[in-house]
This record gives C-alpha cells, sequence and structure tokens, in this order.
C-alpha cells in the first residue's frame, strides 16, 4: 500500500541495498545516510557506481535487495507523485526525445502539484518565470529543447527541477556542458538555494577540486563501496585519491580553503 510523508525531513537512507544490470553487480551492501539539509558531493572513479547511487536515491531505479529511505519510509511505497514533490533529479544526459518548448519543459515541474488534465495555474506560471530567471533561461523560453546547446539543456533541467520545490535536489554531472561563466553561475545558485532554504543537495561530480570546494562532505565510491566518507580536507588525500584513482597524483596546498588542488602527476613513481 503506498504511503504519504507527513514529516517535514528530507532525510535519505541507503540501508544494506545491492543492485546489479543483469549479470553485472553494482552495489552488494551498501549503507548511506544523507540528512536533512546535507550537501554531498559523490566522487570516484569511472564505474565506481555514482550514477547508479544517484538513480536510487530518487528512486529512479530500486534495489533487488535492501531499501532506501526518505524520511524514514521505503521509496517503493511512497506515491511517485508525492516523491516528486519532496525530490528533483538533474540527469547528466541532456538529449531531447520530444519537440517541447522550454517553457513547456519548465512547466512540467510542476505536474506533481496539478490533476492528470489540470492547466497552469498563475502560480505556477510565476514559479516557471522565476526558475527561467535563476537559470538564465528566460530568453530561451519560446525556443525548442532539441535546438539548444548542451549547456543551455542543463539549465533548461536545472529550472524545471527547481519549480518542482524540492527538498532535495540531486545532480548528476550538472555542469559538464556548461562553460566557465555558467558553471560559477550554476554553483553560485545551488549555493544560494540552499542557503534560502536548507535544502538537501547530493551532487554527483568528475571535478574533484570544484565538488570540494562547494560541497560540505564527500562520499568517495570505489567498485561499489563507500572508501572514504567525511569532510573534503579529510577525503583529499594524497593516500586516499592515490589509492582508489590508481594513479600519481599532484596535490597542491590552497592557503585559502585547506584542501588541496588535485591534478594527474605525469611522473610515474616507478622512475628512476
Amino acid at each position: 500500500m503506498k504511503q504519504v510523508i507527513e514529516e517535514e525531513t528530507a532525510d535519505l537512507r541507503v540501508e544494506s541495498a545491492a543492485f546489479a544490470y543483469r549479470d553485472r553487480p553494482v552495489f552488494q551492501d551498501l549503507s548511506l545516510h544523507i540528512p536533512d539539509g546535507d550537501y554531498v558531493g559523490i566522487i570516484g572513479p569511472n564505474g565506481a557506481g555514482k550514477t547508479t547511487l544517484v538513480r536510487l536515491l530518487c528512486g529512479i531505479l530500486s534495489p533487488t535487495a535492501g531499501s532506501v529511505l526518505l524520511a524514514g519510509q521505503d521509496l517503493a511505497h511512497i506515491p511517485r507523485r508525492f516523491t516528486a514533490r519532496k525530490m528533483a533529479f538533474v540527469p547528466q544526459e541532456t538529449m531531447a526525445v520530444f519537440p517541447f518548448r522550454v517553457r513547456e519543459t519548465v512547466l512540467l515541474g510542476r505536474y506533481p502539484y496539478r490533476g492528470p488534465f489540470a492547466f497552469e495555474t498563475d502560480s505556477d506560471l510565476e514559479r516557471a518565470h522565476e526558475a527561467m530567471a535563476s537559470t538564465d533561461t528566460r530568453e530561451l523560453s519560446h525556443r525548442f529543447v532539441h535546438e539548444l546547446s548542451g549547456g543551455e539543456r542543463q539549465r533548461v533541467l536545472l529550472a524545471r527541477a527547481l519549480v518542482q520545490d524540492p527538498d532535495v535536489l540531486l545532480l548528476d554531472e550538472p555542469t559538464s556542458h556548461l562553460d566557465l561563466k555558467h558553471q560559477t553561475r550554476f554553483l553560485d545558485l545551488i549555493d544560494s538555494i540552499r542557503k534560502k532554504s536548507r535544502r538537501t543537495v547530493v551532487f554527483v561530480s568528475h571535478d574533484v577540486n570544484m565538488i570540494s570546494r562547494r560541497a560540505h562532505r564527500l562520499v568517495l565510491l570505489e567498485d561499489g563501496r563507500v572508501v572514504a566518507d567525511g569532510p573534503p580536507p579529510e577525503v583529499v588525500t594524497a593516500d586516499i585519491m592515490e589509492r582508489v584513482y590508481k594513479t600519481p597524483l599532484r596535490l597542491v596546498p590552497d592557503a585559502l580553503t585547506g584542501i588541496p588542488f588535485v591534478f594527474p602527476d605525469p611522473r610515474s613513481r616507478h622512475e628512476p
């Protein structure tokens, strides 16, 4: 029987979860707690399970064993419409299948609050206008999504997520297609949203240097396991990073944040 969450909290838990793509296991016994209001960066090498984890957290994928809990309730028992009011997902895949205009795409984020055949209200339109303004997509309003660049589509997807008014933002490589200007604006917007509403943010990124300066906590995955979990200075160390990424690295101290910058080291340790 489907349940509705009454608590205001957006506490997320993964409890002894397992998941596999056919015969390829990703997670065997994964447990993770993301408290309400946390800002977590998910990092790790290719194939570590980062995207799979964030898709489990938002209910796109279901664990084959164990559970994912939102406010203490199993996602499998929560109506999808209600889950969409609590959590919004911004994927890394930005390919548009249907020829929707930007404005229509953003307004899809209000669907969880409307009946199946209801029209948009003035409030819905106002929310969409605000979200497009904050993501610098208002001038794209009448363009078709499939005609946009990858970076423009990514900003439209963020606007759609913001229109959902979620307690949890789940972001999978959202800045990978953005230029430096819009990457900075995107990250600043996430920071601003958190300060105003204390939303929970789970941010998957390959850019260790970027996410370690934004997130309050890093979760480092390797082969479907959490191998490090804590404040960025405790996770971004030469010992941990070289062991997980299996390559020589150069860590350059950052006097401003105390978190070192990480760069590939062209010099092999095996060279004389």
